[in-house]
């Protein structure tokens, strides 16, 4: 009997010092970078003394002063895939527990995957908001329960209605899916739009299972399509495990506690700025729901960027959007981006730069000389360009010519691509998830959708779309987000019309989807347009002309935005035109001779293939 007990306290003890939970939970062979910091977590772990097999170096042990957690950093350098295991022992040197760990096979060619670059079209969908394909998964034990009724709340959206749609994007003309954070995000209200993490390993269960994002992947790439993830290196929920029972007090920015970011990311680089508002900015919390991670912290940035690579490996990612950029520590941010193009060299990744100057946005793109000034590279590849959102915000109500309105505002953005070291890996955009809807800034005015669309998809850059505003989809930003983030018809079962199919579209979602998917398929195969130069033309009466053009080919884009129709000799642009004498214009099919007069209509736009 007394040695019965004692095998069952025994076992009992052993159970108990099991870690709860490791991360990465597995790992790569093969890796640029051989370090590889794993994270154990468990009731008073730290007092155990970790050891691997395999001859594998550990080449640093840290523990923090929650005795919670350790974190050990093995040598993979020459490992091969294989399964590895971890022992812990107590101080007499006895084994308390071990734990098996796995080095994965990487797919072929993984380190030199491409990435998407200004020959794609990218389409943002929030999938919540887009399709339910499972309805069985809308609430899976989760603090939120579904309720399409809430404008804010859960509408069961999810990776299934992506997969069961991928036909319908890649009739729209989009090469990459750019989707809004899909990991675990389990707090009790509003938690629908995903940037409160709670989980960074795991997808959020209303949403699938890791099995599933690696089926949407799959899936894309069966059409040559391309997936992209909205990473957030800033900050996480408030209701993630790590937060709380924090690793370390210095994991997350303390004041002690929480205080709210000033937004203000010009004191990054400002050298008048006090050293208070630039960490306010940065290590303030940009909500109290969102505690602000410190990317200073070796831990912190380790985790993330592991973290990071991990999904670029398990998900065979194509790319990265990242939330909020520019409120990230500067230098550590810049290790986190540098360390991933290190490990994928063609890797891209765009960051949220919302700013609304130029030389302010052009200093976080990689190699930009404006941040050489201060020693500073922020290795990012892609920034977004918010003067264009800016200028098409208002732009297509400036009727009337003027010094500084109308199309000349369009002109002056473009007059500072000097200051970019990439224009061509820049994100153009007339709205997003954050932002309000273009068609109801303009009413659902038709041709404004055109000229508008017609602008990002012939000017330097990549553009991107957001969803439902190919079928005319608007949504008032005054309601709050909920209602500039609204369903797609034909996305939940009942809905009253389809409009992922062209039987079950209105008469104005038909017109809306038939021109987008025209104009960005037409884009596609189009060189000159992905990687041309650029020659432009002052406004004149509020016209405004472009050519895109390389040694093979050369587009002219003509763009009345006054409310009268417009007559303009061609001789003005004949540094343009060279010898073409006909322009076919892509929208219509019609040919224009190039040696007499055009007349546009009012509020339209011609895209003219030189012949």
């Amino acid at each position: 009997m007394k040695r019965l007990l004692a095998v069952l306290l025994l076992s009992t003890a052993f159970a108990f010092a099991q870690a709860e939970r490791v991360e990465p939970p597995f790992w790569y062979a093969g890796m640029h970078n051989p370090e590889l910091q794993v994270m154990f977590y468990g009731k008073g772990i730290a007092q155990y003394t970790p050891s691997v097999s395999g001859n594998v170096p550990v080449k640093n042990v840290v523990k923090t002063e929650n005795p919670n957690y350790v974190f050990i950093t093995i040598d993979t350098r020459n490992v091969p895939p294989s399964d590895l295991v971890f022992t812990f022992k107590d101080t007499k040197g006895k084994t308390k527990f071990t734990r098996n760990y796995t080095l994965k096979q990487r797919r072929a060619g993984s380190a030199q995957r491409k990435s998407f670059d200004s020959s794609d079209v990218i389409y943002l969908l929030m999938p919540d908001r887009f399709a339910n394909g499972n309805p069985a998964n809308d609430n899976s034990g989760m603090a939120e329960k579904a309720s399409r009724a809430d404008i804010n709340g859960r509408h069961g959206g999810d990776i299934e209605g992506i997969i069961k749609n991928l036909d319908y994007l890649q009739g729209l003309g989009a090469t990459a899916i750019w989707s809004t954070p899909l990991c675990e995000d389990n707090h009790p209200a509003y938690s629908y739009h995903g940037y409160a993490q709670t989980d960074v390993y795991k997808i959020d269960p209303r949403y699938g299972t890791n099995e599933d994002y690696l089926r949407l992947s799959a899936e894309i790439k069966k059409r040559g399509m391309k997936l992209i993830m909205d990473y957030v290196t800033n900050h996480w929920g408030s209701e993630h495990w790590m937060y709380k029972d924090l690793p370390t007090y210095e994991w997350v920015h303390q004041f002690p506690g929480y205080a709210q970011s000033n937004y203000r990311m010009t004191t990054q680089f400002d050298t008048n700025a006090s050293d208070i508002d630039a960490k306010y900015c940065m290590d303030g919390w940009f909500v109290e729901s969102m505690p602000d991670l410190n990317q200073s912290n070796p831990l912190v940035l380790k985790y993330l960027t592991q973290n990071a690579i991990w999904w670029i490996e398990y998900a065979d990612l194509d790319g990265f959007r990242v939330d909020t950029y520019s409120y990230n520590d500067k230098e550590g941010i810049a290790k986190w981006t540098k360390a991933i193009t290190d490990e994928y060299p063609y890797f891209n990744i765009v960051g949220e730069v919302w700013m609304h100057d130029q030389a302010q946005m052009s200093y976080w793109q990689k190699d930009s000389k404006i941040a050489a000034i201060q020693s500073y590279n922020s290795y990012l590849p892609s920034v977004m360009d918010f003067t264009l959102h800016d200028a098409v915000g208002g732009v297509f109500n400036e009727d009337k010519p003027s010094w500084d309105q109308g199309m000349q505002k369009v002109y002056d953005n473009f007059t500072n691509d000097f200051l970019y070291p990439n224009v061509n890996n820049l994100l153009v955009f007339v709205e997003n998830h954050d932002t309000g809807r273009f068609n109801h800034i303009y009413n659902s005015d038709f041709k404004k959708y055109q000229m508008a669309m017609a602008l990002i998809a012939t000017v330097r850059g990549i553009p991107q779309l957001y969803y439902g505003s190919e079928i005319g989809m608007a949504g008032d930003k005054g309601k709050g987000d909920g209602d500039i983030r609204r369903d797609m018809p034909g996305g939940w079962a009942g809905d009253a019309n389809n409009a992922f199919t062209a039987s079950g579209r209105t008469a104005q979602q038909k017109q809306y989807f038939d021109f987008t998917s025209k104009l960005f398929s037409w884009r596609k195969n189009k060189e000159v347009i992905h990687t041309g130069k650029m020659l432009h033309y002052l406004p004149w009466d509020n016209v405004y002309v472009y050519f895109r053009y390389n040694d093979k080919e050369t587009v002219m884009v003509v763009m009345n935005n006054s409310n009268e129709s417009r007559t303009f000799k061609t001789g003005r642009f004949a540094e343009g035109i060279k010898n073409y004498k006909t322009g076919k214009d892509v929208l219509t099919g019609k040919s224009l001779t190039l040696v007499n007069d055009i007349t546009i209509e009012p509020k339209s736009v011609l895209i003219l293939e030189l012949n």
